[in-house]
């Protein structure tokens, strides 16, 4: 196995820094920008009424529904795949290598993400349909046909739908669920082999359940995890509240000359804030991924351009309210001058801080080191659990895509082995391959989203 890892690793590290350099960038702001100008910049005028669909009937006890969920259990299942641990580990890995600038960057790819995620809702709306249990199914398989409808568009969906399986239902599962056991092992001394089996059940019982059990766990868990998060991160900033103004500072500062923090030349510099900035921010509010649409489709609303402003909300509370909380608590602890980071990444540092344990140290300045440890871990369970379930559940709809009913129950204890032996495993190959299959996903849905152009802007609500 080592020595598969060993042979494997560099080739998937090399394709993945070309997709995060030199094409995810360009296609992510450019996807942004492009339906920013198509919708007229739909983030900023219907940003009001996002909001106000999603707090203005908010509830914990949604009612069933035969087929679908309400808006609001939709938003809960996409912000649940959407907050796992690319708000903290990830966040941390992007300040780590990026220098905090990175941070700059994830709000631009967020802001004109925003418009993005909203093409890809109203298409997954627009595009769903019933199988034969009278459920609905929807995503970027199904727009992708409609705006190819030849043999190109059974690739584009096809490739898309694989990627998907491989990149959150098995490779994504077992990273979200490696988190979980590596961090409750650390905290809380419990053996990861034992977390891998409560979380295996527990998953299991929700999948059994079906669509209507998922929405059922997430309306209420995800209100409540993201409360107890901003709730911590708050009195963080609090305790720290002479250093927000220098870490905002920072944000802006290293953004721009990001070699002052990270070192090298400044192109090279400049280049790593950037590209962690997307790679993260991706990975992160999976805004052009491709992901959450399959959550939005289940929505019964009366027009898609309804469900299309709850999913702007959905990358708003990811990037801007929970990824930024943690981030500002990990810069105005660690990266000012009293913290071990002010003077960047190096030296002894590099052995004692990773991506891993970087926010239980930040919020260990403040709750001391044991309760920091022991808060970011449980905080990491429920990111982490809650994005299992979403992610499951956007592989589902595309192993029934291409090999029907027949494939879902083998999906699913394949799913349930991953999940295992993710929390009893760690492998830098597993981490490369979910960052390249999330990267490609990006390909085949920004390629469909273009060609449903004149789709998008027919269901797109504009002022008069």
């Amino acid at each position: 196995m080592q020595a598969l890892t060993d042979t494997l690793l560099p080739i998937v590290n090399t394709i993945n820094g070309y997709l995060s350099d030199y094409i995810l960038v360009f296609l992510l702001m450019g996807a942004g920008l492009y339906f920013s100008f198509k919708t007229k910049f739909v983030q900023v005028r219907c940003f009001g009424e996002g909001m106000k669909r999603v707090f203005g009937n908010l509830t914990l006890s949604g009612k069933k529904h035969e087929s679908g969920m309400s808006s609001f259990q939709a938003l809960a299942t996409a912000i649940a795949a959407q907050v796992g641990t690319g708000n903290i580990v990830g966040a941390s890995g992007a300040i780590l290598t990026g220098g905090p600038g990175a941070i700059f960057w994830m709000w631009i790819i967020a802001f004109f993400g925003m418009a993005t995620i909203y093409a890809e809702a109203v298409l997954a709306q627009k595009t769903r349909v019933k199988n034969e249990d009278g459920q609905y199914l929807g995503g970027p398989v199904y727009y992708i046909r409609t705006a190819f409808q030849g043999s190109l568009g059974k690739f584009l969906a096809a490739f898309f739908a694989i990627a998907i399986i491989l990149a959150l239902g098995f490779t994504g599962c077992m990273v979200q669920s490696n988190s979980i056991g590596s961090t409750f092992s650390t905290a809380f001394g419990v053996p990861s082999w034992i977390v891998g089996i409560i979380l295996v059940a527990v998953c299991g019982f929700i999948f059994v359940g079906g669509v209507q059990r998922l929405a059922s766990v997430t309306e209420k868990l995800v209100p409540l995890m993201a409360a107890v998060f901003l709730l911590g991160g708050v009195v963080v900033l609090i305790a720290r509240i002479q250093y927000v103004p220098a870490t905002f500072g920072m944000i802006f500062k290293y953004a721009f000359q990001p070699q002052a923090i990270v070192g090298g030349a400044f192109g090279t510099a400049l280049k790593a804030a950037i590209s962690q900035g997307a790679k993260r921010g991706l990975f992160s509010n999976e805004a052009g991924m491709g992901s959450t649409p399959h959550a939005h489709a289940l929505a019964n609303v009366k027009e898609p351009h309804e469900q299309g402003c709850v999913a702007m909300i959905g990358v708003f509370i990811d990037t801007f309210v929970v990824l930024t909380l943690n981030s500002l608590v990990v810069i105005c602890t660690l990266y000012t001058p009293d913290g071990p980071l002010a003077a960047g990444y190096t030296g002894e540092v590099v052995n004692v801080l990773n991506n891993t344990n970087l926010a239980q140290s930040a919020f260990g300045v403040v709750f001391g080191a044991d309760l920091g440890a022991k808060f970011v871990a449980v905080a990491l369970f429920f990111f982490a659990f809650s994005t299992i379930l979403g992610w499951n559940m956007f592989g589902k709809v595309n192993t029934e895509y291409l090999f029907g009913k027949k494939g879902v129950t083998v999906y699913t204890i394949i799913s349930l082995i991953f999940i295992f032996l993710g929390t009893t495993t760690s492998s830098d190959l597993v981490w490369a391959l979910s960052d390249m299959f999330n990267q490609l996903m990006v390909l085949p849905n920004v390629i469909g989203l273009v060609g449903c152009t004149a789709l998008v802007v027919s269901l797109t609500k504009f002022k008069k």
